[in-house]
């Protein structure tokens, strides 16, 4: 979770290792540092809380040198406070790590036993401190590293420079992200293509259990044998420009404004323009013999797997299973061999969802992956990969990956029926066309900001808000919640609306607004039943409907947001993006960090 970089020159490292971190930040932002090698030795700055902290440190005393590394980090063990920040010196090495050391305890105790005093209260320092006593054993920097990485258990990417060995860096990677950048006459380490964008065109991802050596003019890979290995170096299109806010007042913002361009882009990877055919990419087994799909996912892309389930079982009639991650890891269910594993991530580094893949590849599923970053270490071990349009997402809460993720889904979903024959023609002309319409109705949402905006002064005041939904509006409500938890700090839960009498019924007053998502399709007369139900116990209610719903509420609810009449199929793609945008505003409204809420980080690469 936390962000690494290294450069390795002829031009100053700081002020590039500084512009990496920003485009780390959203894997972390409780301290960060940077430390370079000048005078044969490793100088180093670092300050708590973010970057805007460090950038202050460095315009007061800035640092020289051609060889760096820095991290933003997100605290695991000890405090986010300047004396555990990274990097970590200790004699001649400076560290930064991204990950968890899970034996750093009996490390530790070792090196305390030799004498070793340890000053953090970091499981990273314990790679630090057995670094430099391998030096002092004698050994040259390469042969450390690997003799150090032979006792490390857990989830790592690592950077290390040594003093006296200007132009070096060594990274390792176990379980998180790390990819080399090839630039001209210097060479850039980084967590992801997206810290290394502007830097190198040319990148080349480590595998679980490779290491790799740095220098001005190229890498040396080497496996986990520290047998040297070759590794595909891959042309990225991504630039720098890719990342700014244009504009906008947080990169959330933007992103959420995003919304119809990405759900269009990734409709027409998906969707032939011509024949308006769903087009999947090779694929090595038949999914007209599927037996059952499973799915896993973590945070709001599991509730992208939940719309999921429904669109599957609805309209392919696929049997489908739905687990989180991190407890699909662990129940061990029996699955049918030949069955569909189906991962949902953004990064595609999620540490439980890959952990969930190798577990279902293991069990003999076909394994497919919906991925904004397709050439992640998901992306690597899966059979197939349906890519979506995204873009980068910077904001820690997810917005436009989510709507993306449902776009391939349907699309998914739609090509599973007609190779099992369950889908007529006419029907797959319908849901087809009912997307391809999606992007227009997705930019008329914006239209309704007063509205929103009107619903988020009603919650800003509250402590405590119920979210609503039936059928496969249910997960817009989960994802609707999550995201008012996320950015506001206010206290929100989701239930099926028609589960309300049965327990949270008693939590309603004057006091506790309930957003409701409530499109005006079968379910809705439930629905309907359920806000009365409500209504009569003091409730304030809050609707996202269509005009039709609109009509019927209009003595009911408080405050209802009108959106575009849309097909069902499609109906949760669209009403999620005014819940996130409720979210944004009430967000506004309590003066929180949009972009970095407290606690949280962007790509979870720890369990």
């Amino acid at each position: 979770m936390c962000g690494i970089c290294g450069v390795v020159g002829n031009r100053p490292a700081a002020p590039l290792i500084f512009e990496a971190l920003r485009r780390l930040e959203y894997r972390g932002y409780d301290s960060a540092g940077i430390a370079t090698l000048v005078d044969g030795r490793a100088d180093r700055r670092r300050a708590a809380g973010k970057l805007d902290h460090l950038e202050a440190v460095l315009e007061e005393r800035p640092l020289s040198g051609t060889t760096g590394i820095g991290h933003t980090r997100w605290a695991t063990h000890g405090s986010p406070n300047e004396i555990n920040a990274h990097p970590h010196a200790v004699g001649r090495v400076a560290v930064v790590h991204n990950g968890i050391i899970e034996n750093y305890e009996e490390l530790r105790d070792e090196l305390t036993a030799t004498g070793r005093i340890f000053t953090t209260e970091t499981d990273t320092e314990a790679v630090a401190q057995l670094l430099d006593y391998h030096l002092d054993r004698g050994l040259e920097p390469r042969e450390a590293a690997f003799a150090v990485l032979q006792r490390l258990q857990g989830a790592y990417a690592l950077a290390m420079i040594f003093a006296d060995h200007e132009g070096l860096i060594i990274g390792a990677r176990h379980g998180a992200p790390l990819a080399v950048g090839f630039g001209e006459g210097e060479m850039f380490l980084g967590s992801d293509s997206l810290a290394l964008a502007p830097l190198a065109r040319r990148i080349a991802y480590l595998e679980d259990g490779d290491w790799c050596v740095l220098r001005r003019d190229g890498a040396t890979f080497f496996d986990v044998r520290g047998e040297t290995v070759e590794r595909p170096v891959q042309t990225v299109a991504l630039m720098a420009g890719a990342v700014g806010k244009d504009g906008y007042r947080h990169y959330m913002e933007k992103e959420l404004h995003e919304h119809p361009v990405v759900i269009g882009q990734t409709l027409q990877r998906m969707i032939d323009p011509v024949t308006r055919q769903v087009v999947l990419p090779t694929l090595s087994f038949d999914l007209a013999t599927l037996p059952r799909a499973v799915i896993t996912a973590c945070g709001s892309a599991f509730y992208a797997g939940l719309i999921g389930r429904y669109w599957l079982e609805a309209e392919a009639r696929l049997p489908v299973d739905i687990d989180v991650a991190s407890e699909l890891r662990y129940r061990n269910p029996p699955l049918t061999e030949g069955g569909l594993g189906l991962l949902i991530s953004q990064s595609g580094e999620t540490a439980d969802t890959l952990a969930a893949l190798r577990g279902l590849r293991s069990a003999g599923q076909h394994v497919v992956s919906v991925l904004n970053v397709e050439a992640s270490t998901m992306g690597r071990e899966s059979d197939a990969v349906l890519g979506m349009v995204a873009g980068p997402e910077i904001s820690v809460a997810s917005t436009k990956a989510f709507t993306a993720q449902l776009a391939v889904l349907a699309s998914l979903t739609i090509a599973i029926a007609q190779a099992r024959g369950v889908l007529s023609p006419a029907r797959q002309q319908h849901l087809t066309a009912s997307l391809l319409d999606l992007p227009s109705r997705a930019a008329e949402v914006f239209v309704q900001g007063d509205a929103i905006r009107a619903m988020a002064a009603i919650i800003a005041e509250a402590r405590d808000v119920l979210y609503l939904g039936r059928g496969i509006c249910f997960p817009v409500a989960l994802e609707g919640a999550l995201k008012l938890k996320e950015i506001s700090y206010i206290h929100a839960e989701a239930y099926a609306a028609g589960e309300m009498k049965h327990g949270p019924i008693s939590l309603i007053d004057r006091t506790v607004p309930i957003v409701v998502i409530a499109p005006s399709n079968i379910l809705f007369d439930k629905t309907l039943s359920n806000l009365q139900e409500a209504r009569a116990r003091g409730g304030r209610i809050l609707v996202f409907t269509d005009a039709q719903g609109a009509a019927r509420l209009k003595d009911l609810a408080e405050a209802i947001v009108v959106l575009p009449t849309v097909d069902a199929f499609v109906a949760p793609i669209l009403y999620t993006i005014p819940v996130q945008i409720l979210a944004y505003e009430v967000a506004l409204l309590k003066g929180t960090d949009v972009d970095q809420p407290r606690n949280l980080a962007k790509s979870v690469t720890v369990e």
